[in-house]
């Protein structure tokens, strides 16, 4: 929590402020009572009407004033909090733009979305709760204690015993409610994702019909939800009644001891009435903190979680200087590379060893879940190898900064991923200053042309979130061509043809040829990388065999299995 804490210090007026106007409001509220004394002890008895006039315009000034100071303190209150919580979500979200894959792994993408939404939420509504009362309940509490002593010492007494009891059950209960909230936070982060996958997967439900299973399995996690929530709602829940019974009981022996002392003439009626009014305010107060410390409480778990990814440091770091490359040597190295994605755990790769020499194309190929794509991640750094070296033109990837190695390649990922926007601004992902001729020349390269004709925008065709408005291949093309658009050295296709026709991908490998550039193409299709100047087969994490396709059918018996197998 005390990490975003810090985002408050570009707020510290408004942090002053609005409990300042909060502390001027109750000064006006504390004098009521004092004012509504004087009329029933003078301005009754007397039957001065003037008297009685002049003070029931004071209490409207009270009033006017309280509610002023009020307005100003809502004010500096919210304007702190919302922009408190806008400059934590920007920190969040830029804090998660420099996290490695394994990080977000690790993390899990339910969790990111729920601390960049309902948690910021929480930790607003808190912070603009806690600088309108948090100071606000206290002051009344102790004023009203004070203006009794005021009144007279003897009559404070209940106060001196009411308030320290008060205290032990709101503070007591808050203690026990942090830990359980905490729980209750990670219980919906758990159902959030269990939604999340079924949205994603709604069409694989179906098509197997799990709709039973998983409202099942659903209404398990959400029972478990329920079930926290009741027992740490059930735990604040005695805050107010608990409150309720320590207040009256207060109130009834106040009435009871001021009884004999207005007989004896000790207190005056009016100033009975004020030592209630007091009780009155401290019960209300401490029934809006009792409120407000379940809040806070709320707050205070979900902004330790913000915290603590906040405090997260990237396990991939990178240098400012970038290393001095040798153009004579291979464009792609692997040197006796290892990976594993968790320690102690199985190798994704082992002992992989390679050269790429500049321009060639490469093709990877090997069963399901042989470490393809763990192969290919390793070039641009998305994962950090766990022995051995990955080396781009002669340099290890770990000595190059981020922007230097990552502008020498591009990615098109398995997952075909565009932006809601206009096709120009998703191919500008590669390049943000490319030209239309640019983008048409990329569209062109990606045997893209039939998409854009297809649209009377072109250009400005507007795409939907994910690309739904497109289909497999028209999105899988326009990727292609948002990397091609970069003119990149090393070009990853991480099976990114699999939604082509095999004329369109062979048309768009005859493309590929053209560009200057090292090409690494991931592929289940023998078709797709046979005409590849060096194929690499790997089999359960090992490279098993490299060579060209007449190579490998000649000596590699899993090669020639997968050859076999799309003859048939």
């Amino acid at each position: 929590m005390k990490k975003i804490l810090l985002y408050l210090r570009h707020y510290k007026k408004e942090c002053i402020l609005a409990p300042l106007f909060k502390m001027l409001e109750v000064c006006f509220e504390l004098l009521v009572p004092l004012v509504m004394a004087a009329i029933i002890d003078i301005g009754i008895p007397s039957g001065d009407t003037a008297y009685i006039i002049n003070r029931a315009l004071l209490l409207v000034l009270l009033g006017v004033l309280g509610l002023s100071a009020t307005l100003v303190a809502q004010f500096f209150s919210a304007k702190a909090a919302t922009g408190f919580a806008k400059r934590v979500k920007s920190a969040l979200f830029s804090h998660i733009g420099k996290l490695s894959y394994a990080d977000t792994d690790k993390i899990g993408t339910p969790r990111l979305i729920q601390l960049m939404t309902s948690d910021i939420n929480q930790v607003q509504t808190g912070v603009n709760l806690t600088l309108r009362l948090f100071l606000r309940s206290p002051l009344v509490v102790f004023g009203a204690m004070a203006m009794a002593f005021y009144i007279g010492k003897d009559a404070a007494l209940p106060f001196v015993v009411v308030i320290p009891a008060l205290s032990v059950v709101v503070f007591g209960i808050m203690l026990l409610s942090i830990p359980l909230y905490k729980r209750v936070q990670e219980a919906l982060e758990k159902l959030l994702g269990r939604t999340r996958e079924n949205l994603n997967g709604v069409r694989v439900v179906r098509a197997f019909c799990r709709e039973d299973e998983e409202i099942a399995d659903f209404a398990a996690e959400n029972h478990a939800l329920t079930r926290a929530q009741r027992f740490v709602g059930r735990i604040t829940a005695l805050m107010n009644p608990l409150t309720y019974a320590i207040v009256n009981l207060g109130i009834i022996f106040l009435v009871w001891q001021s009884a004999s002392r207005v007989d004896e003439g000790i207190l005056l009626k009016g100033e009975v009435v004020a030592l209630w009014n007091y009780m009155t305010q401290i019960l209300v107060e401490l029934v809006k903190l009792a409120n407000l410390i379940i809040t806070i409480t709320k707050s205070v778990a979900c902004g330790n979680r913000i915290g603590a990814v906040l405090e997260t440091v990237p396990s991939i770091t990178y240098p400012e200087n970038a290393p001095k490359e040798d153009l004579a040597a291979p464009a792609v190295s692997f040197s006796s590379v290892t990976l594993s994605y968790e320690e102690e755990a199985d190798a994704a790769l082992e002992e992989i060893t390679f050269s790429v020499k500049r321009g060639d194309y490469i093709g990877i190929i090997g069963g399901t879940g042989s470490g393809k794509t763990s192969l290919v991640n390793l070039i641009p750094r998305f994962y950090d190898v766990t022995s051995g070296e990955v080396l781009v033109n002669g340099c290890n990837v770990k000595l190059y900064p981020k922007e230097a190695l990552l502008s020498k390649i591009a990615v098109v990922p398995q997952k075909a991923v565009l932006f809601s926007g206009s096709i120009r601004d998703n191919l500008r992902f590669g390049k943000p200053d490319a030209t239309d001729e640019e983008c048409l020349e990329a569209i062109h390269k990606a045997q893209a042309d039939d998409v854009l004709a297809s649209k009377e925008e072109g250009l400005d065709h507007q795409i939907e979130q994910g690309g739904r408005n497109l289909s497999g291949g028209q999105r899988q093309r326009l990727t292609i061509a948002r990397a091609l658009i970069k003119k990149p050295e090393i070009l990853i296709l991480d099976d990114a043809s699999s939604a082509l026709d095999f004329a369109t991908d062979a048309s768009l490998r005859k493309a590929l040829r053209q560009e200057e550039c090292t090409v690494f193409t991931v592929s289940q299709r023998i078709s797709s990388v046979r005409f590849c100047d060096l194929i690499l087969v790997l089999d359960d994490g090992k490279l098993v065999a490299s060579g060209t396709h007449e190579e490998l059918l000649a000596h590699s018996d899993i090669y020639r299995e997968i050859d076999e197998s799309q003859r048939d």
